[in-house]
């Protein structure tokens, strides 16, 4: 005997709907939902069954309760993937280019992606970011410049419409931020870096928006090796004034000629 079909419950399609706006990118981590009676007002639906819902996500990891009951999104690769990866990249700091050789393969994927799949809204979106950055530089503000540059990434990412790509990488922006990989303020206050930096933001950019998938992918593989090699410049650098450093203070282990 068949199953008779029975409607989709209130709660289960309101958690529905707000799952697949966080597995899309549409709701952010960190990101407070309405209070719950604006939000059951938006939805048009009972607090009741809207409490249900959010009880359901909460069950998921996907959401989470603050202070005064607030409601934020969670990020979908939490403590448990960020926190190992910081630890190995601290203790071996060699790795920072192994992280820069799989964000070159990811980098040039998202970036073909986005100008393949990209909407009218993402491609304003990319530009809002792109334009953050160029305010950035004109204000000569390494660290904010640095934090646009991270944002534009991320709306490339979102453009290119994978949701794995953009979970991934979002929360390897965030370890980013945080210094974490490297540290974006001495690549920045390098000598020339930030105008390069800035130029090669732009090819990417205006292959994005052009919707010119193979130049994309060849500016922003380009990108990133750049930082790579300027990374790499950068630490022998600090390895060479490490050395003169020890050479002057050789002084002081080294008794007196009588």
């Amino acid at each position: 005997m068949t199953e008779p079909i029975r409607p989709a419950k209130l709660a289960d399609t309101i958690a529905d709907h707000l799952e697949q706006l966080i597995l899309e990118g549409s709701l952010r981590p960190g990101e407070r939902l309405l209070a719950e009676r604006e939000l059951a007002v938006r939805f048009d639906v009972s607090r009741p069954s809207l409490r249900e819902a959010l009880d359901k996500l909460e069950k998921r990891g996907l959401v989470y309760s603050g202070k005064g009951g607030a409601t934020f999104v969670a990020p979908l690769l939490g403590e448990g993937f960020t926190a190992p990866l910081s630890s190995v990249l601290q203790q071996r700091p060699e790795t920072t280019f192994d992280y820069l050789e799989f964000r070159a393969i990811v980098e040039g994927s998202a970036a073909y992606l986005a100008a393949l799949r990209g909407t009218d809204v993402d491609r304003e979106l990319v530009r809002d970011c792109f334009e953050k950055m160029e305010r950035a530089h004109a204000l000569d503000d390494p660290s904010e410049e640095a934090d646009a540059d991270a944002d534009f990434h991320l709306s490339i990412y979102e453009a290119s419409h994978n949701v794995v790509m953009l979970h991934i990488m979002r929360s390897l922006s965030d370890m980013l931020r945080n210094d974490v990989f490297y540290n974006r303020a001495k690549l920045y206050m390098r000598k020339g870096v930030r105008d390069l930096l800035l130029s090669q933001h732009r090819a990417v950019f205006d292959a994005v928006m052009a919707g010119d998938p193979i130049t994309a992918r060849s500016a922003a593989e380009s990108h990133i090796n750049f930082t790579r090699d300027a990374l790499a410049e950068i630490a022998k650098a600090d390895a060479r004034l490490e050395v003169s450093l020890r050479r002057i203070a050789k002084s002081d282990l080294i008794a007196p000629p009588k």
